[in-house]
């Protein structure tokens, strides 16, 4: 039996973005993914497949606007993001907020992909929560009209989007990474709510330790 690999991988924090390709239609997921968990996943791959996508791109925030909580460093979140996503080829990892540091706005960030790669067209993934946030955060008027924005219906939560949205159902995997912290930090076992390697990740990097993360 193959072992699974503990090493933390190398990745790289370019903010590459394929600019001469031909027009792609990208969903785009952001967040702190601290850690990336199932249902994040579940998520993308609900949406890759129901609206016909090229590819999803997850996209972790550098400082996130509306969250107070500390971070775990950037690269171990970025590492946890690829460990989960390389099995998957149209799952794809962007560090553009890593790498231009500061409080990361999603408004900043599709201004900066439309720019970049003009001819893709992309599709903002949000949950319940941020579907029913979103007219407070940094110009939404404009976060609509860069990218057609995409909600994961949530059955029997509350949905009052300000904006046009498409809904995608997915399986109601009700999960947040503060539980899957606050679980690692009580010695609870998160083995199923995370991809194996980034359960692996954590354990060896003795990760979320501190139960007030």
């Amino acid at each position: 039996m193959t072992k699974l690999s503990t090493k933390a991988p190398q990745v790289a924090f370019k903010p590459e973005i394929e600019s001469k390709l031909a027009a792609r239609q990208i969903g785009i997921m952001g967040g702190t993914f601290n850690p990336v968990h199932i249902a994040h996943l579940v998520a993308a791959e609900q949406a890759l497949t129901k609206l016909h996508l090229d590819e999803v791109w997850f996209i972790p925030d550098n400082i996130p606007p509306h969250k107070d909580a500390p971070l775990t460093s950037a690269r171990d979140r970025a590492a946890m993001l690829d460990l989960a996503t390389r099995d998957n080829p149209r799952l794809r990892v962007k560090l553009i907020e890593l790498f231009r540091g500061g409080v990361s706005y999603t408004v900043d960030t599709l201004r900066y992909l439309t720019k970049q790669a003009p001819q893709n067209h992309y599709y903002l993934i949000m949950g319940g929560d941020q579907v029913n946030s979103l007219h407070k955060w940094k110009e939404p008027a404009v976060i609509a009209r860069l990218a057609t924005l995409v909600g994961i219906r949530r059955p029997g939560y509350p949905q009052d989007p300000q904006f046009p949205m498409i809904w995608v159902d997915a399986p109601d995997i009700r999960l947040s990474s503060t539980e899957l912290r606050q679980a690692v930090s009580l010695g609870t076992s998160i083995r199923y709510l995370v991809p194996e390697p980034v359960r692996q990740y954590i354990k060896d990097k003795g990760l979320y330790q501190n139960a007030s993360l």
